[in-house]
């Protein structure tokens, strides 16, 4: 009877547990696509006023926006990409490091096609968060115009706190996201519903006859209003992105019982009521809504956007993660903010960066629909990226024919290629902004992964065998020769990206101070193309003298980097390490460019900046700052 009561009484910890993640997923990977009925449609429609909007292009538009959500994030994401994922993780650069695993023919395309698609991310996560929020705030004026001037103060005023939290964690405030969002979509779907039979005719949109009736009449105004309709699908690569945090059963589930819903009933009903009251077309999304609850929505609609900037900032920090763990950029701080989550991070960095872009966005464009005209080029890029990388995919992990993986997602490339295609027609309307993004971004990887293999190269030149070495070494130890180093108690740990070579740091040791320790490890620290290595598998060790021992630590790219924490794995190898007793060498680079050698001119001095901007080996790796010795060398590059 008592464990009757007790099962009766709620539900069971699983589901409670499933609930949680299908509501969190709500509010941090919908929270962006959820934000693009305020200004989807009405953009949409802007090239028709001067005309007049007809029956046709209103159940046209809405049909188009429909039949978009449900080919490219039900079908492309949802359904089939959520399933590509690497050990749990997703996105672009996760979806690179596992084709990493399986494909060599094309992997230079496959490189370039992810630095691609991770500048176009960021790009996004740039100007979502200005574009979101304006639009939001725009719709006081609807309450009073007296609201217009204040609009650009507001909303640097909520970039300015929301960037400021960054640094204290989004895991407590992560718990009010989900709800808000909910009864953000259910207010959405609420507002659609209601005007629904203002106009029963824009059912006819559910039909994709009608979507395609569209595309093939519209002509030049058709192309132009294509970059307004993807505006629907903004946030669909966080849906991706953010896999790892919820998995795939809750972010499908939230999309089927309550997304999807909420958005289709929303557009729907923004077309009957511009069908019903052609003067709607002002602002249709707000107009949804009865006076009274006019404030309450303007205010549900900021919270709304600000959760959306969250979501992109966040995964903004995942993605440069990713990307310092893959080589592509230098290493960053990163601090974490959470014990459990080890998805919630904060990279000082990265948030700086996007705290400046977002405010320059803001004060440069005023308005969301200048602002609007930017952005589909972002975002249909990294779609479009993230489709090309799904071929590989299909055909080297799955073992799908070359010729049905292109048959599968043809009809996705020709959209977004389509959707691409009209968002560039607005390159010179602002459009150039992402691109501009997205290129800096770019040359930085590039020249960063380019300028790092060159100098692994050219060091390896003049590299000495470390076999070699300690073999000659040990020898004038047990020979007791003049020149061998005096023995000195404790532990020493060179660390070292090639394990097999003498670390120059250790070299310069012995040269310098003409001491060795007793014990002596050879750490290299190795980086997986999977998120997460498990304990049991991070420590690999092997004597290779009476003085010496080769240790190599392997993390995952998710994973945290820290290495004294790491190294507490070695007692149940048989190795005694005492933190008090170690003493951690690290060689320091001075780079010095040298004109008619290596890299172009231009790119040895970014290179070098980019090398003063990254974060101190000692602290990336969690090094104990009273125990490290830091020697340094001049590298001309």
């Amino acid at each position: 009877m008592t464990n009757h009561n007790s099962s009766a009484s709620g539900p069971r910890p699983d589901t409670k547990h499933f609930l949680g993640l299908v509501i969190g997923s709500v509010g941090v990977v919908y929270g962006d696509i959820g934000t693009s009925p305020l200004y989807a449609f009405r953009e949409s429609l802007r090239p028709f006023i001067s005309q007049g909007v007809q029956h046709d292009h209103v159940v046209g538009l809405i049909s188009l926006m429909i039949w978009t959500l449900t080919i490219i994030v039900t079908f492309k994401y949802v359904l089939f990409l959520l399933r590509a994922d690497n050990d749990g993780e997703g996105g672009t650069l996760s979806l690179l490091a596992l084709l990493m695993k399986k494909s060599f023919r094309s992997m230079p395309v496959l490189f370039f096609a992810g630095l691609v698609g991770a500048a176009l991310f960021i790009g996004d996560a740039m100007i979502t968060p200005a574009l979101s929020v304006m639009s939001a705030l725009e719709g006081m004026k609807l309450m009073t115009p007296a609201f217009e001037p204040y609009i650009l103060p507001l909303s640097a005023a909520i970039m300015v706190v929301l960037f400021a939290v960054q640094s204290k964690g989004t895991g407590a405030v992560a718990k009010f996201f989900g709800p808000i969002t909910v009864v953000w979509f259910l207010t959405m779907a609420w507002g659609g519903l209601i005007h629904i039979g203002d106009d029963w005719t824009i059912l006819e949109a559910l039909n994709p006859v009608n979507a395609f009736w569209f595309i093939t009449h519209a002509g030049w105004t058709g192309l132009i209003v294509l970059g307004a309709v993807f505006l629907t699908v903004t946030g669909a690569e966080a849906l991706y992105a953010d896999l790892g945090h919820f998995g795939r059963k809750p972010i499908s589930v939230a999309w089927f019982v309550l997304v999807f819903p909420a958005l289709a009933l929303n557009y729907l009903g923004q077309g009957a009521l511009v069908l019903n009251n052609p003067q709607a077309v002002e602002n249709p999304f707000y107009l949804l809504y009865p006076d009274w609850a006019l404030f309450p929505v303007v205010i549900l609609a900021t919270f709304a956007t600000v959760i959306a900037s969250q979501a992109v900032i966040t995964g903004a920090f995942s993605l440069a993660r990713q990307a310092v763990h893959l080589g592509f950029l230098p290493r960053l701080m990163i601090k974490f903010t959470s014990e459990t989550n080890t998805g919630q991070i904060y990279v000082p960095a990265i948030n700086g960066i996007l705290f400046l872009g977002v405010i320059v966005l803001i004060f440069s464009f005023g308005d969301s629909e200048s602002l609007a005209t930017a952005y589909g080029i972002s975002v249909t890029g990294a779609m479009l990226v993230t489709s090309l990388m799904a071929f590989e995919f299909l055909r080297s992990v799955w073992g799908i024919s070359a010729p049905k993986s292109a048959i599968l997602l043809l009809p996705l490339v020709v959209i977004e290629t389509v959707f691409l295609g009209a968002n560039l027609v607005k390159v010179h309307d602002g459009g150039w902004v992402p691109l501009a993004l997205a290129a800096v971004i770019i040359l930085i990887m590039w020249t960063w992964t380019k300028g790092s293999k060159y100098l692994r190269e050219k060091t390896a030149r003049h590299e000495i065998p470390i076999s070699t070495f300690i073999d000659a070494l040990e020898g004038s130890i047990d020979r007791g020769s003049q020149t061998a180093p005096v023995l000195v108690p404790g532990t020493a740990v060179f660390l070292t990206s090639v394990p097999d070579k003498t670390p120059a740091v250790l070299l310069h040791n012995l040269k310098h101070n003409h001491v060795l320790h007793e014990q002596n490890v050879i750490l290299t620290i190795w980086t997986q193309d999977k998120p997460y290595v498990d304990n049991s598998n991070r420590i690999d060790m092997m004597r290779l003298s009476k003085h010496f021992i080769r240790l190599d630590i392997t993390f995952g790219y998710m994973d945290e980097p820290n290495v004294t924490k790491a190294l507490t794995l070695c007692k149940k190898k048989g190795f005694k390490f005492e933190i008090m007793q170690t003493s951690f060498y690290l060689g320091r680079r001075n780079l010095i460019a040298a004109p008619n050698q290596g890299l172009p001119r231009w790119q040895e001095h970014l290179y070098i900046a980019l090398a003063d901007f990254g974060i101190d080996p000692s602290r990336y790796f969690k090094l104990p700052p009273n125990r490290v010795v830091e020697l340094g060398e001049q590298v001309t590059i």
